[in-house]
């Protein structure tokens, strides 16, 4: 029996050393296969790829928040209709979205534009004729232009004729100056149409906004007596 114990030991002892060994493998495989199956990514990699997701990402909010603008709640800005308008005719009502306003404008602007340079030919043609006929120099007739065809200057009508010509050098130069304002007040009436227009796009026009017209009978309460205190008229509601 005394032989039996130390064997039995010994063989414990050599296989509680083997599992003690298989299992510390083991758990050595298992540490190298988890790390193994791990990939490592470089941090500048990851950063880039985060920012390209977030520049796009922005990007597309950006795109959102430019893109698609809702005309029908759009409303124009007086003060950036007005500069527009200072700045260049008509560019008040371009904005305004007022096209229809555009032929008005312009034709004002082309009508009183013409206006001025014709009186002002005709000023300076009238002016010539009159300083023609009131000198005495012979080779200086610009005056005969203007005669009508058979007619002549004569000493018993010159006087008649330098009243005529200054008469109607005056004239032409009174109306030149009035193209000229006529000029300055188109311009002056496309600012304001430009600025009151853009105001007045906040103006409730809805179908809320009326105005009814009935007949009603008015009660004057001073008076005792019940019919003569009383008067038909005409009874003015408005809604908005």
């Amino acid at each position: 029996m005394s032989t039996h114990k130390p064997s039995v030991i010994a063989l414990l002892t050599a296989v509680f050393t083997m599992l003690l060994s298989g299992t510390a493998y083991a758990q050595t495989d298992s540490t190298n296969v988890v790390i193994d199956s791990l990939t490592i990514i470089p941090l500048d990699m990851v950063e880039d790829s985060v920012y390209q997701q977030n520049g796009q990402a922005m990007e597309l909010t950006t795109d959102q928040q430019k893109g698609k603008r809702d005309w029908a709640t759009w409303r124009p800005s007086p003060k950036r209709a007005m500069w527009l308008a200072v700045i260049l005719p008509g560019a008040g009502q371009i904005y305004n979205h007022k096209y229809w306003k555009l032929p008005i404008i312009y034709g004002g602007f082309v009508g009183s534009i013409y206006a001025m340079q014709w009186n002002n030919q005709m000023y300076h043609d009238y002016s010539q004729a009159y300083l023609d006929i009131m000198d005495s120099d012979p080779t200086t007739q610009s005056y005969n232009q203007f005669l009508h065809l058979g007619n002549q200057i004569t000493s018993a009508n010159e006087s008649r004729y330098k009243t005529l010509f200054k008469k109607r050098k005056d004239y032409f130069r009174r109306y030149r100056d009035l193209s000229f304002f006529v000029l300055i007040g188109v311009y002056a009436l496309s600012v304001i149409d430009a600025y009151v227009d853009a105001s007045l796009s906040e103006f409730d026009i809805s179908k809320d906004l009326s105005m009814k017209v009935s007949p009603t009978v008015i009660n004057d309460r001073l008076g005792h007596h019940p019919i003569k205190s009383n008067a038909l008229g005409m009874q003015c509601s408005i809604s908005f």
